[in-house]
Protein backbone atom coordinates (compact mmCIF):
# COMPACT_ATOMS: atom_id res chain seq x y z
CA UNK A 1 0.00 0.00 0.00
CA UNK A 2 1.01 3.60 -0.51
CA UNK A 3 -0.34 7.15 -0.34
CA UNK A 4 -0.06 9.70 -3.13
CA UNK A 5 -0.10 13.44 -2.41
CA UNK A 6 -0.11 16.41 -4.76
CA UNK A 7 2.54 19.04 -4.04
CA UNK A 8 2.49 22.68 -5.10
CA UNK A 9 4.88 23.49 -7.92
CA UNK A 10 6.83 21.05 -10.03
CA UNK A 11 10.49 20.17 -10.50
CA UNK A 12 11.48 22.28 -7.49
CA UNK A 13 10.15 19.56 -5.15
CA UNK A 14 12.48 16.77 -6.28
CA UNK A 15 15.60 16.34 -4.17
CA UNK A 16 18.84 16.69 -6.11
CA UNK A 17 17.39 18.44 -9.17
CA UNK A 18 17.84 22.11 -10.04
CA UNK A 19 16.34 24.26 -12.80
CA UNK A 20 16.13 27.80 -14.09
CA UNK A 21 15.09 29.78 -17.15
CA UNK A 22 16.19 33.12 -18.60
CA UNK A 23 15.33 35.32 -21.56
CA UNK A 24 18.05 35.98 -24.14
CA UNK A 25 15.90 37.82 -26.68
CA UNK A 26 14.54 35.00 -28.81
CA UNK A 27 11.12 35.26 -27.18
CA UNK A 28 9.88 38.85 -27.16
CA UNK A 29 7.04 39.41 -24.71
CA UNK A 30 5.81 41.65 -21.95
CA UNK A 31 5.53 39.04 -19.22
CA UNK A 32 9.22 38.26 -18.86
CA UNK A 33 9.01 34.58 -19.86
CA UNK A 34 12.35 32.97 -20.62
CA UNK A 35 13.41 31.23 -23.81
CA UNK A 36 16.40 29.17 -22.63
CA UNK A 37 16.27 26.87 -19.59
CA UNK A 38 17.98 23.93 -17.93
CA UNK A 39 17.35 20.97 -15.67
CA UNK A 40 20.39 19.54 -13.90
CA UNK A 41 21.12 16.90 -11.30
CA UNK A 42 23.81 16.77 -8.62
CA UNK A 43 24.53 13.18 -9.66
CA UNK A 44 24.38 11.46 -13.06
CA UNK A 45 20.85 10.19 -13.77
CA UNK A 46 19.44 7.21 -15.55
CA UNK A 47 17.32 8.45 -18.43
CA UNK A 48 14.79 6.97 -20.80
CA UNK A 49 12.90 8.78 -23.54
CA UNK A 50 10.24 8.49 -26.23
CA UNK A 51 10.44 10.55 -29.39
CA UNK A 52 8.27 11.54 -32.33
CA UNK A 53 7.58 9.02 -35.08
CA UNK A 54 7.96 11.81 -37.64
CA UNK A 55 10.60 10.65 -40.13
CA UNK A 56 12.21 14.09 -40.08
CA UNK A 57 13.38 14.01 -36.48
CA UNK A 58 14.98 17.21 -35.23
CA UNK A 59 18.70 17.63 -34.52
CA UNK A 60 18.33 17.40 -30.70
CA UNK A 61 16.77 13.93 -31.06
CA UNK A 62 19.52 12.82 -33.43
CA UNK A 63 22.12 14.17 -31.00
CA UNK A 64 20.54 12.21 -28.13
CA UNK A 65 20.65 9.00 -30.17
CA UNK A 66 24.41 9.34 -30.67
CA UNK A 67 25.00 8.46 -27.01
CA UNK A 68 25.64 4.80 -26.10
CA UNK A 69 22.84 2.64 -24.71
CA UNK A 70 22.19 3.09 -20.97
CA UNK A 71 24.17 6.33 -20.78
CA UNK A 72 23.68 8.67 -17.81
CA UNK A 73 23.27 12.42 -17.91
CA UNK A 74 23.32 15.32 -15.47
CA UNK A 75 22.09 18.19 -17.67
CA UNK A 76 19.26 19.07 -20.07
CA UNK A 77 19.37 22.35 -21.97
CA UNK A 78 16.14 23.61 -23.54
CA UNK A 79 15.23 26.44 -25.86
CA UNK A 80 12.06 27.87 -27.38
CA UNK A 81 11.38 29.70 -30.67
CA UNK A 82 13.68 27.49 -32.77
CA UNK A 83 13.11 23.75 -33.33
CA UNK A 84 16.57 23.08 -34.83
CA UNK A 85 14.78 20.72 -37.22
CA UNK A 86 15.60 20.04 -40.87
CA UNK A 87 19.01 21.66 -40.28
CA UNK A 88 21.12 18.66 -41.33
CA UNK A 89 24.47 17.78 -39.81
CA UNK A 90 25.12 21.44 -39.04
CA UNK A 91 22.21 21.36 -36.59
CA UNK A 92 23.88 18.55 -34.65
CA UNK A 93 27.27 20.26 -34.80
CA UNK A 94 25.69 23.44 -33.42
CA UNK A 95 24.56 21.49 -30.34
CA UNK A 96 28.10 20.21 -29.77
CA UNK A 97 29.45 23.76 -30.07
CA UNK A 98 26.89 25.04 -27.58
CA UNK A 99 27.79 22.31 -25.08
CA UNK A 100 31.48 23.08 -25.52
CA UNK A 101 30.75 26.60 -24.35
CA UNK A 102 28.46 25.39 -21.54
CA UNK A 103 31.28 23.24 -20.13
CA UNK A 104 33.10 26.48 -19.26
CA UNK A 105 30.28 27.26 -16.83
CA UNK A 106 29.24 23.87 -15.48
CA UNK A 107 30.43 20.27 -15.25
CA UNK A 108 28.60 18.16 -17.82
CA UNK A 109 28.09 14.45 -18.34
CA UNK A 110 26.42 13.49 -21.62
CA UNK A 111 24.35 16.69 -21.79
CA UNK A 112 21.05 16.66 -23.68
CA UNK A 113 19.40 19.40 -25.69
CA UNK A 114 15.72 19.81 -26.46
CA UNK A 115 14.25 22.49 -28.71
CA UNK A 116 10.85 23.77 -29.82
CA UNK A 117 9.77 26.42 -32.28
CA UNK A 118 10.07 27.18 -35.97
CA UNK A 119 11.40 24.46 -38.30
CA UNK A 120 14.20 25.04 -40.80
CA UNK A 121 16.55 27.48 -39.08
CA UNK A 122 19.85 26.88 -37.32
CA UNK A 123 20.15 27.86 -33.67
CA UNK A 124 21.40 31.32 -32.76
CA UNK A 125 24.41 30.11 -30.80
CA UNK A 126 25.36 33.55 -29.59
CA UNK A 127 22.00 34.16 -27.95
CA UNK A 128 21.74 30.67 -26.45
CA UNK A 129 25.25 30.69 -25.00
CA UNK A 130 24.61 34.14 -23.51
CA UNK A 131 22.21 32.37 -21.12
CA UNK A 132 25.03 30.45 -19.47
CA UNK A 133 26.31 33.44 -17.49
CA UNK A 134 22.75 34.36 -16.52
CA UNK A 135 21.65 30.96 -15.20
CA UNK A 136 21.48 30.36 -11.46
CA UNK A 137 22.74 26.77 -11.41
CA UNK A 138 21.65 26.32 -7.78
CA UNK A 139 18.08 27.52 -8.43
CA UNK A 140 14.99 25.34 -8.13
CA UNK A 141 12.72 27.53 -10.21
CA UNK A 142 10.24 25.21 -11.87
CA UNK A 143 7.96 28.12 -12.74
CA UNK A 144 10.59 29.89 -14.85
CA UNK A 145 11.68 26.63 -16.44
CA UNK A 146 8.14 25.65 -17.41
CA UNK A 147 7.47 29.11 -18.84
CA UNK A 148 10.71 29.15 -20.81
CA UNK A 149 9.66 26.23 -23.02
CA UNK A 150 6.23 27.68 -23.83
CA UNK A 151 5.53 28.75 -27.41
CA UNK A 152 1.85 29.28 -28.25
CA UNK A 153 0.91 27.88 -24.83
CA UNK A 154 -1.47 30.07 -22.85
CA UNK A 155 -0.37 28.70 -19.49
CA UNK A 156 2.48 26.74 -17.94
CA UNK A 157 2.11 23.03 -17.26
CA UNK A 158 3.74 21.48 -14.20
CA UNK A 159 2.80 18.85 -11.63
CA UNK A 160 4.36 17.04 -8.70
CA UNK A 161 3.35 14.07 -6.55
CA UNK A 162 4.88 12.67 -3.38
CA UNK A 163 4.45 8.95 -2.72
CA UNK A 164 4.67 7.64 0.84
CA UNK A 165 5.21 3.88 1.20
CA UNK A 166 4.09 1.64 4.08
CA UNK A 167 7.64 1.30 5.42
CA UNK A 168 7.81 5.08 5.97
CA UNK A 169 10.04 5.79 2.99
CA UNK A 170 8.97 8.14 0.22
CA UNK A 171 9.89 9.42 -3.21
CA UNK A 172 8.80 12.31 -5.41
CA UNK A 173 7.97 12.57 -9.12
CA UNK A 174 7.49 15.88 -10.94
CA UNK A 175 7.13 17.10 -14.49
CA UNK A 176 6.84 20.11 -16.76
CA UNK A 177 5.60 20.05 -20.33
CA UNK A 178 4.63 22.33 -23.18
CA UNK A 179 2.20 21.89 -26.00
CA UNK A 180 -0.80 23.61 -27.54
CA UNK A 181 -0.61 23.13 -31.29
CA UNK A 182 0.85 20.60 -33.73
CA UNK A 183 -0.38 17.95 -31.29
CA UNK A 184 -0.85 14.39 -32.47
CA UNK A 185 1.92 12.67 -30.50
CA UNK A 186 2.90 9.41 -32.11
CA UNK A 187 5.91 8.16 -30.22
CA UNK A 188 5.62 9.37 -27.76
CA UNK A 189 4.62 20.27 -30.77
CA UNK A 190 5.06 18.70 -27.24
CA UNK A 191 7.95 18.42 -24.84
CA UNK A 192 7.74 16.76 -21.42
CA UNK A 193 10.45 16.38 -18.79
CA UNK A 194 9.86 14.16 -15.77
CA UNK A 195 12.23 13.95 -12.81
CA UNK A 196 12.19 11.59 -9.84
CA UNK A 197 14.36 10.66 -6.89
CA UNK A 198 12.86 7.16 -6.78
CA UNK A 199 15.34 4.29 -6.78
CA UNK A 200 13.78 2.86 -9.92
CA UNK A 201 15.56 0.22 -12.05
CA UNK A 202 16.34 1.32 -15.60
CA UNK A 203 14.25 -1.53 -17.04
CA UNK A 204 11.21 -0.34 -15.08
CA UNK A 205 11.78 3.22 -16.31
CA UNK A 206 11.49 2.08 -19.91
CA UNK A 207 8.52 -0.20 -19.31
CA UNK A 208 6.51 2.27 -17.25
CA UNK A 209 7.24 5.30 -19.44
CA UNK A 210 6.09 3.38 -22.50
CA UNK A 211 2.90 2.36 -20.69
CA UNK A 212 2.23 5.87 -19.39
CA UNK A 213 2.84 7.46 -22.79
CA UNK A 214 0.44 5.09 -24.53
CA UNK A 215 -2.26 5.90 -21.97
CA UNK A 216 -1.85 9.67 -22.15
CA UNK A 217 0.12 11.63 -24.74
CA UNK A 218 -0.50 9.07 -27.48
CA UNK A 219 -4.26 9.44 -27.00
CA UNK A 220 -4.61 13.18 -27.58
CA UNK A 221 -5.04 15.30 -30.68
CA UNK A 222 -5.37 19.06 -31.08
CA UNK A 223 -4.94 19.23 -34.84
CA UNK A 224 -3.74 15.83 -36.06
CA UNK A 225 -0.21 17.04 -36.84
CA UNK A 226 2.88 15.28 -35.51
CA UNK A 227 5.90 17.46 -34.71
CA UNK A 228 9.52 16.82 -35.64
CA UNK A 229 10.48 17.42 -31.99
CA UNK A 230 7.96 15.55 -29.80
CA UNK A 231 9.86 14.33 -26.75
CA UNK A 232 9.13 12.87 -23.35
CA UNK A 233 12.02 12.16 -20.97
CA UNK A 234 12.17 10.50 -17.56
CA UNK A 235 15.23 11.15 -15.38
CA UNK A 236 15.92 9.33 -12.11
CA UNK A 237 18.74 10.29 -9.72
CA UNK A 238 17.62 7.58 -7.21
CA UNK A 239 18.80 9.56 -4.18
CA UNK A 240 15.72 8.75 -2.07
CA UNK A 241 16.57 5.05 -1.95
CA UNK A 242 12.80 4.36 -2.04
CA UNK A 243 10.79 2.57 -4.71
CA UNK A 244 7.64 0.55 -5.27
CA UNK A 245 6.76 -0.39 -8.83
CA UNK A 246 2.98 -0.22 -8.53
CA UNK A 247 3.16 3.09 -6.67
CA UNK A 248 5.47 4.54 -9.30
CA UNK A 249 3.24 3.23 -12.10
CA UNK A 250 0.18 4.94 -10.63
CA UNK A 251 2.02 8.22 -10.06
CA UNK A 252 3.57 8.27 -13.53
CA UNK A 253 0.28 7.38 -15.22
CA UNK A 254 -1.47 10.10 -13.27
CA UNK A 255 1.10 12.78 -13.98
CA UNK A 256 1.28 12.08 -17.72
CA UNK A 257 -2.50 11.83 -18.13
CA UNK A 258 -3.14 15.09 -16.29
CA UNK A 259 -0.46 16.87 -18.31
CA UNK A 260 -1.97 15.49 -21.53
CA UNK A 261 -5.36 16.90 -20.54
CA UNK A 262 -3.70 20.27 -19.83
CA UNK A 263 -2.32 20.25 -23.38
CA UNK A 264 -5.81 19.67 -24.79
CA UNK A 265 -7.33 22.40 -22.62
CA UNK A 266 -4.59 24.69 -23.93
CA UNK A 267 -5.11 23.63 -27.55
CA UNK A 268 -4.60 26.61 -29.82
CA UNK A 269 -7.94 28.41 -29.77
CA UNK A 270 -9.64 25.45 -28.09
CA UNK A 271 -12.70 25.78 -25.86
CA UNK A 272 -13.76 22.16 -25.34
CA UNK A 273 -12.13 18.92 -24.19
CA UNK A 274 -13.91 15.82 -25.50
CA UNK A 275 -13.35 12.12 -24.84
CA UNK A 276 -14.06 9.78 -27.77
CA UNK A 277 -14.89 6.34 -26.41
CA UNK A 278 -15.33 3.58 -28.95
CA UNK A 279 -16.47 0.18 -27.68
CA UNK A 280 -18.11 -2.89 -29.17
CA UNK A 281 -15.43 -3.09 -31.88
CA UNK A 282 -14.18 -6.44 -33.18
CA UNK A 283 -10.78 -5.75 -31.58
CA UNK A 284 -8.97 -3.16 -29.49
CA UNK A 285 -6.96 -2.10 -32.56
CA UNK A 286 -10.17 -1.48 -34.52
CA UNK A 287 -11.54 0.56 -31.61
CA UNK A 288 -8.29 2.54 -31.45
CA UNK A 289 -8.40 3.27 -35.17
CA UNK A 290 -11.96 4.58 -35.00
CA UNK A 291 -11.39 6.58 -31.82
CA UNK A 292 -8.24 8.26 -33.15
CA UNK A 293 -10.06 9.08 -36.40
CA UNK A 294 -12.72 10.89 -34.37
CA UNK A 295 -10.24 12.88 -32.29
CA UNK A 296 -8.37 13.91 -35.47
CA UNK A 297 -11.36 14.72 -37.71
CA UNK A 298 -11.51 18.38 -38.73
CA UNK A 299 -15.24 18.11 -39.45
CA UNK A 300 -15.88 16.66 -35.99
CA UNK A 301 -13.71 19.35 -34.38
CA UNK A 302 -15.51 22.18 -36.14
CA UNK A 303 -18.89 20.69 -35.18
CA UNK A 304 -17.72 20.69 -31.57
CA UNK A 305 -16.75 24.35 -31.87
CA UNK A 306 -20.11 25.21 -33.41
CA UNK A 307 -21.89 23.14 -30.73
CA UNK A 308 -23.73 21.39 -33.54
CA UNK A 309 -25.11 17.96 -32.49
CA UNK A 310 -24.58 16.58 -35.99
CA UNK A 311 -24.10 12.87 -35.34
CA UNK A 312 -23.61 12.36 -39.08
CA UNK A 313 -20.04 13.61 -38.79
CA UNK A 314 -19.38 11.07 -36.05
CA UNK A 315 -20.86 8.19 -38.02
CA UNK A 316 -19.19 9.09 -41.32
CA UNK A 317 -15.78 9.39 -39.64
CA UNK A 318 -16.12 5.92 -38.14
CA UNK A 319 -17.15 4.51 -41.50
CA UNK A 320 -14.24 6.22 -43.25
CA UNK A 321 -11.71 4.91 -40.70
CA UNK A 322 -11.79 1.48 -42.33
CA UNK A 323 -12.99 -0.46 -39.30
CA UNK A 324 -15.68 -3.11 -39.47
CA UNK A 325 -19.01 -1.47 -38.68
CA UNK A 326 -22.74 -1.78 -39.28
CA UNK A 327 -25.18 1.13 -39.15
CA UNK A 328 -27.92 -1.14 -37.77
CA UNK A 329 -25.80 -1.99 -34.72
CA UNK A 330 -24.17 1.40 -34.08
CA UNK A 331 -25.24 3.61 -31.18
CA UNK A 332 -23.90 7.09 -30.39
CA UNK A 333 -24.23 8.91 -27.08
CA UNK A 334 -23.25 12.44 -26.05
CA UNK A 335 -22.57 11.84 -22.35
CA UNK A 336 -25.62 9.75 -21.35
CA UNK A 337 -27.87 11.08 -24.10
CA UNK A 338 -28.62 8.65 -26.94
CA UNK A 339 -28.49 10.57 -30.21
CA UNK A 340 -28.31 7.72 -32.73
CA UNK A 341 -29.46 4.12 -32.94
CA UNK A 342 -31.06 1.91 -35.57
CA UNK A 343 -34.46 2.74 -34.05
CA UNK A 344 -33.69 6.46 -33.63
CA UNK A 345 -32.02 7.77 -36.76
CA UNK A 346 -33.38 11.31 -36.69
CA UNK A 347 -33.23 13.74 -33.79
CA UNK A 348 -36.56 15.28 -32.90
CA UNK A 349 -36.62 18.84 -31.55
CA UNK A 350 -36.54 17.72 -27.91
CA UNK A 351 -33.51 15.46 -28.45
CA UNK A 352 -31.79 18.14 -30.51
CA UNK A 353 -32.15 20.64 -27.67
CA UNK A 354 -30.86 18.13 -25.12
CA UNK A 355 -27.86 17.34 -27.31
CA UNK A 356 -27.17 21.04 -27.78
CA UNK A 357 -27.07 21.51 -23.99
CA UNK A 358 -24.48 18.74 -23.68
CA UNK A 359 -22.34 20.34 -26.35
CA UNK A 360 -22.44 23.69 -24.54
CA UNK A 361 -20.33 22.10 -21.79
CA UNK A 362 -16.57 22.69 -21.75
CA UNK A 363 -16.00 18.94 -21.52
CA UNK A 364 -18.09 15.87 -22.33
CA UNK A 365 -17.85 12.37 -23.78
CA UNK A 366 -18.86 10.96 -27.14
CA UNK A 367 -19.48 7.21 -26.85
CA UNK A 368 -19.83 5.05 -29.94
CA UNK A 369 -20.77 1.39 -29.56
CA UNK A 370 -20.18 -0.57 -32.76
CA UNK A 371 -22.07 -3.60 -31.41
CA UNK A 372 -19.69 -6.14 -32.95
CA UNK A 373 -17.29 -7.31 -30.24
CA UNK A 374 -15.37 -6.48 -27.07
CA UNK A 375 -12.75 -4.03 -28.40
CA UNK A 376 -12.66 -0.63 -26.70
CA UNK A 377 -10.43 2.46 -26.74
CA UNK A 378 -10.69 6.08 -25.63
CA UNK A 379 -8.82 9.01 -27.14
CA UNK A 380 -9.15 12.71 -26.38
CA UNK A 381 -9.50 15.77 -28.55
CA UNK A 382 -10.64 19.38 -28.62
CA UNK A 383 -12.60 21.67 -30.88
CA UNK A 384 -11.11 23.69 -33.74
CA UNK A 385 -11.88 27.39 -33.68
CA UNK A 386 -11.25 30.51 -35.75
CA UNK A 387 -8.38 31.33 -33.38
CA UNK A 388 -6.50 28.17 -34.40
CA UNK A 389 -6.30 29.43 -37.98
CA UNK A 390 -5.25 32.90 -36.85
CA UNK A 391 -2.54 31.63 -34.49
CA UNK A 392 -1.00 29.33 -37.09
CA UNK A 393 -1.37 31.72 -40.01
CA UNK A 394 0.67 34.24 -38.01
CA UNK A 395 3.03 31.73 -36.35
CA UNK A 396 6.28 33.26 -37.66
CA UNK A 397 5.11 36.84 -37.24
Amino acid sequence: MFNLFSLKGGLNNVEGFFCDGVNVGMKVNDNGDGDVAFIRSDVPCDITARFTSNKFQAAPIKHYKKYPKNFKTNFILMNAKNANAMTGEKGIEDIDSIFKELKKHHNLENPIMSSTGVIGYRLNQEKITSAFSKFDYSAKNSDKTARSIMTTDRFKKELCFKIELDDGSSFTIAAICKGAGMINPAMATMLCFITTNADIPKADMEELLNEATEGSFNRISVDGDTSTNDTIMLLANKVSGAYNKEAFREALNKITFELAMMILKDGEGANKLVAFEVNGAVSEEEARKASIALSNSLLVKTALFGEDPNWGRIASTIGASGVECDDTKLTIHYDNLLIYSNEQRELDQEQEEKAYKVMKNSSFKVTCNLGLGDGSYTSYGCDLSYDYVKINAEYRT
